[in-house]
């Protein structure tokens, strides 16, 4: 694996998982034009940008208005060769159209959370911090945390939880959460994160990962419907991908991986896509030392053919 210039000094800055590995299957060089899916604060895409000089260009792709300014200011020397649109991934066609490509050279989607994320109480996120339960990537939408929890029935809690966050006590969970709003609403990050404790028996919680983080996980599926955003995706690239293109795609949990896994497959039968990974990459072990979330990263690649 040839060694790329660290673009990520600044530890301020989110550490973007699996960069030299995302960036060597890309294959980005002059003249090309790659679409970043979830920009985020622009980790892998600084890495990016000066292989495609000096006349390619990328575009830039987030539905959070916060992650897309962030890119903007940490790819200020890069504007002229910079689109940024805020929008989803899954309308990838529309905003080809839109800026008139008909098709792009490379695709990356980095589905994690950005640190900025997680970091940030007010974004309701993170178990571990006081703030509204709200999960939103895009704060235009209408559903929130806690609107789903407020109006939905016990069997459609735990089957939503159980279903997106692969979680053995759902039922338990969906009981106690729908017992407790009867008494208060449920508004606060660590309100619910009590609750999953609570409902889960105590001889089971796991020393490695908090009890609440399925549930949480979960939750973050529903809001922003990121497993139907992530179908629009795959069903879209053996239409936006010229022939040689590039996909890479970064999973962090087992439910975005499987879809990859199965789209790459399919379109390998079919005679579209040639596989560039077997098996998915994953973070070795002195990424995870330096960067501990990355420590769920799978990636995957795809050619056009």
């Amino acid at each position: 694996m040839e060694n790329l210039p660290d673009p990520q000094a600044n530890t301020s800055w989110h550490r973007a998982a699996l960069l030299q590995e995302a960036v060597t299957l890309l294959a980005p060089a002059p003249g090309m034009t790659i679409v970043d899916c979830t920009i985020g604060s622009g980790g892998h895409s600084l890495a990016i940008l000066p292989r495609l000089l000096p006349d390619g260009q990328l575009i830039a792709i987030d539905c959070d208005a916060q992650a897309l300014a962030l890119a903007r200011q940490r790819l200020t020397e890069f504007h002229p060769r910079v689109q940024f649109i805020h929008d989803n991934f899954r309308h990838l066609p529309e905003i080809l159209k839109r800026l008139g490509v008909s098709a792009v050279h490379g695709i990356l989607a980095d589905l994690g959370l950005s640190s900025f994320h997680v970091d940030q109480a007010e974004r309701g996120f993170s178990f571990l911090k006081e703030g509204p339960l709200d999960m939103r990537m895009d704060q235009r939408l209408a559903t929130t945390a806690a609107s789903l929890i407020q109006r939905l029935s016990e069997r459609e809690l735990a089957e939503l939880i159980q279903t997106y966050g692969e979680e053995r006590w759902a039922r338990r969970i969906a009981r106690r959460i729908v017992d407790a709003r009867t008494r208060q609403p449920i508004r606060t990050t660590t309100q619910l994160a009590r609750l999953v404790v609570e409902a889960i028996p105590a001889k089971t919680h796991h020393q490695r990962i908090h009890p609440a983080t399925r549930t949480f996980l979960a939750l973050r599926l529903a809001v922003n419907e990121e497993l139907a955003c992530l179908e629009g995706l795959l069903k879209a690239l053996p239409d936006v991908l010229m022939p040689g293109g590039r996909a890479v795609i970064i999973a962090f949990h087992s439910l975005e991986d499987r879809l990859v896994k199965r789209a790459f497959q399919h379109g390998a039968k079919a005679g579209v896509f040639r596989m560039l990974t077997k098996k998915p990459i994953r973070p070795g072990a002195p990424e995870v030392a330096e960067n501990p979330r990355a420590r769920s990263a799978r990636l995957r690649a795809v050619e056009r053919l």
